[in-house]
């Protein structure tokens, strides 16, 4: 080896050691701003927002262009950061659900601490789960609090540090209201393909620019915080979303607005063997992270105790793995809002399994409709002026969906019939199915039965769902792709399925009957026998019975239900699918049964808004 290179090799590695010989340790400044995905981000191409304090970090280090969230909303992600596993793994994809986990998962913040780290969190620690006493994730920061700056000067003298900075201004909720700033002006906002062009909607979307300034000045301000304590050239600085957004059809849905996100990575030159091989800063960098990749890599990057609950891959590092060739996506219930979707997608393509395809994608969220933009285009849609691209928010959905990103990044040219894709298709469903297994994926039972049957048994999400006795996932996978294949020559064992001894076999029999409508008319005294059973079943087989044609029926029983419990959620989603059909049907709920809070108050709400016009 030529002798110079061997010496700055040699001085290079010496470097990385502290005084006493030992491996010094990198800090960690972790930045992850709120609702956003990488349409507004200026280095990512967006038409809309400018970004120089993240795009002067891109310069310095490197961008990911295929960088994808697991859940599309907060709390579920967060699940799944904490815990190094997808939340369907432990049951805490729904929205706010507090299940608990098994007290042998470990958190890579205790990882951390256990390796020396002073480990701090400003500030969301809004993890989705409910653990054993001792073993909670917010117990593992030695600081928890909004003075992130702060945080590394209570550090021991020459403790690393790993230190997540939330930045929520850029949160869903700095979309409310009117928009005041007039540097941003809405008639020069492009809007998504599926948005109509109304003057609430440019509004929202200058509004929502004028937030991602503000975030953007944000991470500036940290960067600066660094330089000033001389910590800027010993820190690696990660920053990204924590998903996409953040007008309607982007968080929370697994479209790419949704878990397209921002990742970019800067690694201080004394720091440079943990380079992406091959790259120097300022790349772009074409593999696929999943946000499940970042908590491994975290632990593989800060030296600590690797464990076995991690499932994602190592992307950074000395120890990073093979790229994963696939990403997994999924979606359970937000807020009080039913829904059930898996998204398997490679760079280009995506395949989406919609398990509650009778649930529109603009099924009302109040938090949703705060937007001005949101209740702008549902008034829009209802008065018949939007087209099948703007309109199809508000509609049923098929059962299967499938994209090609490159061509389509709105992903409103659904190809799932495409002759041409039908081996990709093939190929990702095969995927789907695999790591469905692989990760025990839990939303193949819904949560009221899912919340009951684990409390029967006193065991958590986590156990039961890697019991193949109590939960045969196999069998509800293929169970499931039969009830929502919609073909009639089913129907026979759909029905004979309302019998069987499993509830989960007859709740996917009455969702099967659902789909089936008219067709499914000779099922309909199999489907009053379940009228009696439990959890989420008698409300879907009213519903079920109603679209076979016994409507009188099915409106009798739906309103004794809701009277005799107006918190019958599933029952008040279902009036709410149901569109104008309902608005009746709700207006001959006594008044003193009317909640004055929660879904049905709001399902209510809406119906008379839309009623009036």
């Amino acid at each position: 080896m030529n002798p110079i290179k061997f010496t700055f090799i040699f001085v290079l590695i010496l470097s990385a050691f502290g005084l006493h010989g030992k491996m010094a340790k990198p800090n960690i400044l972790w930045m992850t701003s709120e609702d956003n995905s990488i349409e507004w981000i200026s280095c990512y191409g967006s038409k809309n927002a400018k970004t120089p304090h993240i795009d002067q970090l891109a310069k310095e280090g490197f961008r990911y262009l295929y960088c994808f969230d697991n859940g599309a909303v907060c709390a579920p992600t967060r699940s799944s950061w904490i815990t190094g596993m997808h939340s369907v793994s432990n049951g805490t994809q729904p929205m706010r659900s507090g299940f608990e986990i098994p007290a042998s998962i470990n958190f890579y913040n205790e990882l951390m601490q256990k390796a020396g780290y002073f480990t701090s969190n400003c500030s969301k620690t809004d993890y989705n789960l409910r653990a054993p006493s001792g073993r909670n994730p917010k117990d593992f920061w030695n600081y928890s609090g909004k003075d992130y700056a702060g945080t590394w000067k209570l550090r021991k003298k020459g403790q690393p540090f790993f230190t997540v900075y939330n930045i929520g201004d850029s949160h869903e909720s700095r979309a409310f209201g009117d928009h005041k700033d007039e540097s941003v002006d809405p008639k020069k906002m492009i809007l998504a393909p599926y948005h109509p062009d109304l003057p609430e909607m440019r509004n929202t979307y200058a509004k929502y620019s004028s937030a991602i300034s503000k975030m953007d000045s944000l991470v500036g301000q940290a960067i600066e915080k660094l330089k000033q304590d001389g910590l800027y050239e010993d820190t690696i600085i990660v920053y990204n979303s924590d998903h996409g957004g953040v007008l309607a059809r982007s968080k929370r849905f697994l479209y790419s607005s949704g878990i397209h996100c921002p990742l970019i990575v800067r690694i201080p030159e004394k720091w440079k063997h943990l380079y992406p091989r091959g790259k120097s800063p300022g790349s772009t960098i074409d593999r696929i992270v999943s946000f499940i990749d970042m908590p491994k890599t975290w632990v593989s990057l800060t030296g600590a105790e690797m464990k076995d609950n991690f499932q994602g891959r190592i992307f950074l590092g000395p120890e990073t793995e093979p790229e994963s060739k696939y990403h997994f996506s999924w979606r359970g219930r937000a807020d009080e809002r039913f829904d059930c979707v898996r998204v398997m997608r490679d760079k280009q393509f995506a395949y989406h399994k919609n398990y509650a395809p009778f649930a529109p994608n603009g099924q009302y969220l109040a938090y949703m409709h705060n937007m001005k933009a949101t209740g702008a285009w549902e008034r829009h849609h209802q008065a018949g002026k939007t087209n099948r691209v703007t309109g199809r928010f508000f509609e049923p959905r098929p059962s299967e969906e499938f994209y090609d990103n490159f061509k389509d990044f709105h992903n409103i040219d659904n190809r799932i019939a495409d002759s041409n894709h039908q081996a990709k298709i093939k190929e990702l469903k095969q995927e789907l199915r695999r790591q469905q297994l692989k990760y025990f994926d839990s939303g193949l039972i819904p949560e009221e039965m899912r919340k009951r049957i684990t409390s029967e048994k006193k065991t958590t999400v986590y156990a039961f769902v890697r019991d193949p006795k109590l939960y045969p996932l196999a069998q509800y996978l293929d169970y499931a792709d039969l009830a929502l294949s919609r073909k009639k020559k089913n129907l026979k064992t759909l029905t004979q399925g309302l019998l069987d001894g499993d509830p989960v076999t007859r709740y996917w029999s009455v969702i099967g009957l659902l789909l089936l409508e008219k067709q499914a008319k000779s099922a309909i005294p199999g489907l009053k026998n379940v009228l009696k059973d439990q959890d989420e079943i008698p409300a879907f087989a009213a519903w079920a019975i109603y679209k076979a044609g016994e409507k009188a029926f099915a409106e009798k029983w739906m309103l004794e239900a809701i009277t005799q419990n107006p918190e019958n959620k599933t029952l008040a989603n279902i009036f709410d699918w149901m569109g104008t059909k309902s608005h009746a049907l709700l207006g001959k709920i006594p008044a003193e049964k009317l909640p004055q809070k929660g879904l049905l108050k709001d399902v209510i709400k809406r119906s008379e808004i839309l009623e009036e016009g």
